[in-house]
């Protein structure tokens, strides 16, 4: 799930999580990797009862997940290139982020400190 939008902040963070909420089944709970933004630790965040947060340790991104997306995204898709405007920008990222399979997903944001011993 992603939520694209012109900046990053607490509303911003707010409506992602929201979203996130509405699609976590009854039985399902979420663990959320972050880093320390500033969003990601306002006391105005609006965490869902399915929502557990893992603060990174500052200045870690090695062991962010989402940092190695972020690198896959603009290597294969969004380097490189001239935007003409920001809703190119918003339409090369939709592409790019549409073209992500599981299999993808699971290669790319792979985490071994998070697997248990054996599996995979």
């Amino acid at each position: 799930m992603a939520l694209l939008a012109p900046n990053v902040n607490t509303d911003t963070f707010n409506v992602f999580l929201t979203m996130l909420a509405a699609e976590v089944k009854a039985d399902e709970h979420v663990v959320l990797i972050m880093d320390q933004a500033g969003w990601h630790r306002s006391r105005a965040l609006k965490l869902p009862d399915c929502v557990t947060v893992l603060l990174l340790p500052p200045y870690s991104p090695e062991l962010n997940p989402v940092e190695n997306l972020w690198h896959y995204l603009r290597s294969h898709h969004l380097s490189n290139r001239a935007y003409d405007d920001y809703e190119h920008l918003l339409a090369a990222g939709t592409a790019a982020w549409r073209t992500l399979t599981p299999q993808v997903l699971k290669s790319v944001c792979r985490c071994p400190y998070l697997e248990r011993a054996g599996q995979l």
